[in-house]
């Protein structure tokens, strides 16, 4: 029987950078696109880190579907060896996940020199580096037919916690830069969309002890509990599906609720 539909739920073949691939929500993404049958760029800082999720994703898929880069994105030259190293390995760069993200926990804006210190590099890495990366990997984005950019904000964009000043600042201007990319970039065909993950079982919030997440679960998110990292990759990858070729500009909050919730 014909297909009714038209528009096509598969990234296979298509190439995707995913920086922060190392662990958490990176990790989960990297893993999920693999399984799609696209080829994934595994970059993250640490070269030990870089190498175990490769070997991972070689370990089922064979080892053709992912490489390393080691790459801190907050330096512009380790970018441009990265946008570089992903088109000399398949000749294409379909989709970029902009994952990589600091969270420097409590830094008081009473504290003038561990604010300084925190607020530059939670800026460098939060927001310069997602607009770094786009304008290195657009000559090549504009080649593709489908060409997907997600960056990974916060629900801190949308409601705040004492002490993340900088962290809060720059995951509401990493929507404020998808919304301009969105509507600079949707003339070419490159869509643009923002996740704004919740409560979610990372290394950012390894720290906070079981009794404590449970409390917090029940306390403010309707699903009463944390997320997964996979459930951020999954619609990190439904954004990144040439079939959602309509959605661009968007800023989707991944938390079970809890963004909308009043009491």
């Amino acid at each position: 029987m014909e297909r009714l539909s038209a528009l096509s739920r598969s990234i296979s073949g298509h190439t995707a950078i995913v920086t922060g691939a190392a662990s958490g929500m990176g990790r989960a993404t990297a893993h999920l696109f693999a399984d799609e049958g696209a080829r994934v760029v595994v970059a993250d800082i640490g070269a030990e880190r870089v190498d175990a999720v490769v070997t991972e994703i070689h370990d089922t898929h064979g080892v053709d579907a992912a490489i390393g880069v080691v790459v801190d994105v907050a330096d512009s030259e380790q970018l441009a060896h990265l946008v570089a190293a992903t088109v000399d390995w398949t000749n294409r760069l379909d989709i970029v996940v902009n994952n990589a993200g600091v969270s420097v926990l409590n830094s008081p804006f009473m504290d003038e020199a561990e604010f300084e210190s925190s607020w530059a590099h939670t800026v460098d890495v939060n927001i310069t580096a997602h607009a770094r990366l786009v304008r290195l990997a657009l000559p090549h984005l504009l080649e593709s037919p489908s060409a997907r950019i997600v960056n990974i904000a916060s629900t801190e964009a949308l409601v705040s916690t004492a002490g993340l000043g900088a962290y809060a600042a720059t995951k509401a201007g990493v929507i404020g830069l998808t919304q301009s990319l969105a509507v600079e970039l949707g003339r070419h065909g490159v869509t643009v969309n923002a996740i704004c993950p919740g409560p979610i079982d990372t290394a950012m919030t390894a720290g906070i002890d079981d009794e404590s997440k449970a409390t917090y679960a029940r306390r403010r998110v309707p699903l009463r509990r944390y997320g997964t990292p996979e459930e951020v990759a999954h619609m990190t990858l439904n954004l990144c599906l040439p079939s959602a070729s309509f959605v661009n500009g968007t800023h989707i909050p991944v938390d079970g609720g809890m963004s909308v919730r009043h009491t």
